[in-house]
């Protein structure tokens, strides 16, 4: 009997989930541990793996990128040795006249047909070239080679996407703010809204903007949360970036650390010295921390995702930087998986780049604290009576107020201001 293959839950209160689409063709030959199709939880979008093998057969129902699915629903199978296709169902649904090839239409197969709706090519005006005229993929991609530049669809990702068809957005008239001018979900919702005064609509909520709202809420409830304020100077730290730049000038193969990989490797260091501020609130009392893992809030798509760093202290800066590039371009690829978000015990969030100061960062349970990061900027201080020109930047420090009192949170952001303004013990490798 073929194996059937179907929607895995990917958290315990995952009741459904977004396609995103298929790591293997129609036809492939699939061994145990192969990736077969990439799925959208609540918070990250897993490549899930099979534990058969056999040969896979999607059916023509099967899901289309961006569809809404249910855990437990059967979107394809992998046919054992000796079957040769899906055994007849009586009590199987026909398929829908609009997805049945039409008379005049040459013959298909199923991820061809999505690779001609992708690129919007019809295939009536396709000769294929396949058995009996059937259009094959390569003809395709012959085809989309031929299109006029001016026809070709801008880049999208799938949830974008989705959200167009769902609001009946042309994204091809939409102009897209993410890198290399791909849209996002925000430039589609932006496009849909309406330029006047018009009656107020709920927008959709998505699996990961209840998540995101629901660990908010838990984060308020659960924690007694105080911010506190610094401004150091962080002139030197400036300084030291400016330095790797210049080495990077001669030498592309050593890319430059960003702030926020910085102040993680800076953050690492003062939680060894204050790990009261890893620790975290169990039944069985206040539960130090197991090793240095701090998390990186991140903006992308679908709202906030927090990606770990781990083993902190245990890394040079520049392994850092690079472990830390990683999480954040998967992240923004959306191909975080859960584990990449699980065991940190502090996180940074950093809106300097946004022209924000001071600002009251949210706890992300069941973490103690956080750190807000600022813009650096270049303001008139007094250095041995007289007036200067130095470079600060702005932290802000939410803490747990059930484990950690006043001063010992306020020792620990002074640990981070000295470690800012004396970087370079720290951040040399």
């Amino acid at each position: 009997m073929p194996v059937t293959v179907t929607i895995p839950r990917l958290g315990w209160n995952m009741e459904q989930g977004v396609f995103v689409g298929w790591l293997k063709q129609d036809g492939d030959t699939v061994r145990p541990g192969d990736l077969l199709f990439k799925l959208e939880g609540e918070k990250a979008t897993e490549e899930i793996e099979t534990l058969d093998g056999g040969t896979l057969r999607i059916p023509p129902d099967a899901p289309q990128p961006g569809a809404t699915v249910a855990v437990g629903a059967v979107i394809g199978y992998l046919l054992q040795p000796g079957e040769a296709d899906l055994p007849a169902a009586p009590d199987a649904p026909p398929v829908p006249a609009s997805t049945a090839a039409q008379p005049d239409e040459p013959p298909t197969s199923p991820s061809v047909r999505r690779m001609l709706r992708e690129r919007g090519i019809d295939p009536r005006a396709l000769p294929g070239t396949g058995p009996g005229g059937r259009v094959t993929a390569e003809d395709v991609v012959r085809a989309s080679t031929t299109v006029p530049a001016a026809r070709q669809e801008p880049a999208i990702s799938p949830r974008a996407r989705r959200v167009a068809a769902e609001l009946n957005v042309d994204y091809t008239r939409v102009r897209g703010t993410g890198r290399t001018g791909r849209i996002r979900e925000r430039d589609i919702r932006v496009a849909a809204a309406p330029k006047g005064p018009a009656p107020t609509m709920a927008a959709a909520l998505t699996p990961a903007r209840k998540t995101i709202a629901a660990r908010m809420l838990e984060s308020q409830r659960t924690t007694a949360p105080v911010t506190l304020h610094a401004h150091p100077d962080a002139t030197n730290l400036v300084n030291l970036r400016e330095q790797f730049k210049t080495v990077a000038r001669t030498d592309s193969a050593r890319p430059v650390p960003s702030y926020t990989d910085f102040l993680i490797k800076l953050v690492g260091a003062a939680l060894e010295q204050h790990p009261l501020l890893a620790s975290r609130w169990t039944d069985d009392g206040i539960r130090p921390p197991d090793a240095i893992h701090i998390g990186v809030a991140v903006d992308v798509d679908s709202g906030l995702v927090v990606p770990v760093v781990r083993d902190v202290p245990k890394l040079g800066l520049r392994e850092v930087a690079a472990q830390s590039r990683e999480l954040i371009d998967r992240a923004r690829g959306s191909r975080l998986t859960t584990r990449d978000m699980q065991g940190g015990c502090f996180t940074i969030t950093n809106l300097g780049a946004y022209g924000i100061d001071t600002f009251t960062p949210i706890i992300n349970p069941p973490e103690c604290a956080i750190l807000g990061v600022g813009r650096i900027d270049r303001k008139p201080v007094v250095q041995d009576d007289k007036i200067v020109a130095r470079d600060q930047i702005a932290l802000s420090l939410t803490f747990d107020h059930r484990i950690v009192d006043g001063a010992p949170a306020a020792r620990f952001l002074q640990t981070i201001c000295q470690l800012i303004e004396n970087p370079g013990p720290y951040l040399s490798t």
